[in-house]
């Protein structure tokens, strides 16, 4: 009994120095409070001392750490000498091109805070616009290893880049144009900034002026001569949304989603006048100027290489129809290097710019991720319109890999397993069911085409049947019992949009979009019907059941906590207020797990229904679109940013590891 009282007594003297050491280091102890904190909220400012990655780590999350992550969307490309640079979700990869047609990976950053969304490459530094990372600078000299050296928090995200001399010129969406003097890359600092009307999306400097792609204010000139006070000279509004910009001789050439690419005059500044446009077949989102050449990143429909030696009549003369989604584009020789989107890195050869053709291309390991499933050492991602299935070995969560990967018809928005078969509601072409007993084989065997409205989000599947969350058309039933021949059984039009699902026991719980929660009874599949509902004060997107409570992601209001002891009349019995667009939620144990969009993972003490709190949080690398449990771990689909894998740790703050291995 001494020996453990004076182990107590040592536990408990090393707990008050933990928090003597926090209390000195943040100012107060880091809790929970409704509402949620601001991402800004963790930022040292009072210790120099500490390292810029250890300020972001404070800033990033609270008792959840980051375990491992797989996929994302490319979309940013830079080339340099042997190496293309691209943008995987929240990852700088690094591939060798010496052979255009096989290129392959060298390196790799760790996960950034936010997604690569453009960047540029000078001597030994790339220069990221890592979104609501802001702008991160990346040291390349050894390929096989980059290694971030500095970086500045732009006050909104940082969409585009470009560089001039020793500064850096950051579109920041909201906060306009950001000019950072990058002398000294270990400490990058602003020296200016212009307030744009609308969102800056993409950026070119040319002389003493910068071009800004404004969305939809259009194309801002900016006299840059002083980039301590910046101001605008002149602005161009295109019809439709401004993307893309870059400038050649005495254009500015603007890729205007809706409208195309935009040839404008700029011969002076203050008068920017508008000569002609082409109008791509897709949605124009960037461009790149080599000779008489613009070359068109057109999103769905591809690469486009227009003729622009008359910039008064722009011509197409060629076009590559990519895999996946044309977000940006660079050329270097014959060659133009499209990020694709969810379909990796593709190299086109265009010599012949009549007759571009594909000679390469990366295929990224992950895919998209907008739905998550976890069941027996495999997640089941459901990639959004990347249209596909991905099955990621989980049996080592610090580095899951891909085993195989099932295309399906439009767009895959959620996914349940259920023995040896993966549900998943295709938006456009209703539930598909897929074997999944050989994961590296995928194979379909049945599908059921839900009706008009065909909206297919969620799905729950118990025993024989399938519910599909469908949109406008409310809930579906589906006898499932041969997977190869599904059938439809039952229905219940609900009254908003069935957004997502839960099953217990005789009662189907729908998220029904701005209708709030609905209880249907399907004691009889064939005849389910509606014996009470809840009206929550938001959007209700996701839905989990536990015990006597539902359990509703109602974006942007955060959690609710309904008690549906009698489903008749479910009553709300607390909530938590997330900071993000909560859009679905898990529960284990005593913990509701909220996928808050741009809030990351946030994790709720629910052990008290009517008195839910905040214990952790992890404010993921892009947009916590889905979360599922198992066992220690959270598995978060996070859209562009693929699969990432966090565990909760309530303790993990303050004790040391002999502590919590101990107690």
């Amino acid at each position: 009994m001494k020996a453990k009282t004076l182990i107590l007594a040592s536990v408990l003297a090393t707990l008050t120095l933990l928090i003597s050491l926090t209390v000195r280091a943040y100012g107060t102890l880091p809790t929970g409070q409704a509402g949620g904190e601001s991402k800004g909220q963790w930022k040292l400012t009072t210790l120099p001392h500490r390292s810029q990655a250890s300020a972001i780590a404070i800033q990033q999350a609270h008792n959840v750490e980051l375990v491992g992550q797989i996929g994302g969307a490319v979309q940013a490309v830079a080339v340099q000498d042997n190496y293309a640079y691209i943008g995987v979700g929240a990852r700088l990869f690094i591939l060798n091109i010496a052979t255009p047609a096989q290129p392959s990976i060298v390196g790799q950053t760790d996960l950034l805070p936010g997604v690569v969304e453009d960047m540029v490459v000078s001597g030994i530094y790339a220069y990221v616009a890592s979104g609501a990372g802001g702008l991160r600078i990346i040291n390349i000299s050894n390929p096989a290893a980059p290694t971030e050296v500095g970086f500045y928090d732009t006050p909104y995200d940082a969409y585009g880049v470009t560089i001039s001399g020793s500064h850096a010129y950051v579109a920041a969406g909201w906060a306009g144009l950001r000019i950072i003097n990058i002398s000294n890359p270990a400490s990058p600092s602003e020296v200016g900034s212009y307030d744009t009307p609308e969102w800056a999306y993409d950026v070119a400097v040319s002389g003493s002026y910068s071009y800004v792609a404004d969305r939809r204010a259009g194309l801002r000139v900016i006299n840059v001569s002083d980039p301590t006070h910046p101001v605008e000279a002149g602005f161009y509004d295109t019809p439709g949304w401004a993307f893309g910009v870059a400038v050649s001789g005495s254009y500015a050439y603007v890729t205007d989603a809706g409208s195309g690419l935009r040839v404008i005059s700029i011969s002076d500044p203050v008068h920017p006048a508008e000569v002609s446009f082409y109008d791509t077949p897709g949605w124009a989102v960037d461009v790149v100027i080599a000779g008489i050449y613009a070359y068109v990143a057109d999103a769905w429909a591809g690469l486009h290489i227009i003729n622009i030696s008359n910039p008064a009549s722009p011509t197409e003369v060629g076009s590559y129809d990519t895999p996946g989604e044309a977000g940006d584009v660079t050329v270097a020789g014959v060659y133009a290097y499209v990020a694709d989107g969810d379909a990796g890195l593709r190299v086109i050869n265009f010599s012949n710019p009549a007759s571009p053709t594909e000679v390469g291309f990366y295929d990224t390991p992950g895919c998209w991720a907008v739905g998550v499933a976890v069941w027996g050492g495999y997640a089941y991602i459901a990639s959004g319109d990347s249209s596909r299935l991905c099955i990621i070995d989980i049996s080592d969560p610090a580095h899951p890999t891909e085993t195989g990967f099932y295309r399906l018809p439009a767009y895959a928005a959620d996914v349940a397993i259920s023995g040896s078969y993966a549900y998943i509601p295709d938006r456009e072409y209703g539930l598909r069911i897929v074997y999944v007993g050989d994961p590296a084989h995928p194979t379909e065997v049945g599908f059921y085409d839900t009706p008009w409205p065909w909206d297919a989000y969620g799905v729950a599947v118990s025993e024989n049947y399938a519910y599909v969350a469908n949109g406008d058309s409310g809930l579906r039933v589906i006898n499932i019992s041969n997977p190869a021949s599904p059938t439809e059984v039952g229905s219940y039009d609900t009254p908003g949009e069935a957004y997502g699902v839960a099953v217990s026991e005789n009662y189907a719980y729908v998220a029904d979009g701005d209708s709030g929660l609905r209880v249907i009874n399907i004691s009889n599949p064939a005849s389910p019907t509606e014996v009470g509902s809840y009206d929550t004060p938001g959007e209700a997107y996701g839905v989990a059941v536990s015990g006597n409570h539902a359990y509703v992601a109602d974006g942007p209001t955060g959690l609710r906590v309904i008690s549906i002891s009698n489903p008749a009349y479910p009553t709300e019995v607390g909530f938590y207020n997330t900071p993000g667009g909560s859009r679905d939620v898990a529960v284990s144990g005593n913990y509701a797990y909220v996928a808050d969009g741009d809030g990351g993972l946030r994790v709720i003490n629910v052990s008290d229904p009517a008195n839910p709190a905040e214990d952790g949080f992890y404010i993921t690398p892009g947009y916590a679109a889905n979360v599922a449990v198992s066992g220690l771990y959270a598995y978060v689909a996070n859209a562009e940013s693929g699969l990432v894998i966090l565990r909760f740790s309530p303790y993990h703050i303050y004790l040391p590891l002999v502590l919590r291995n101990t107690y």
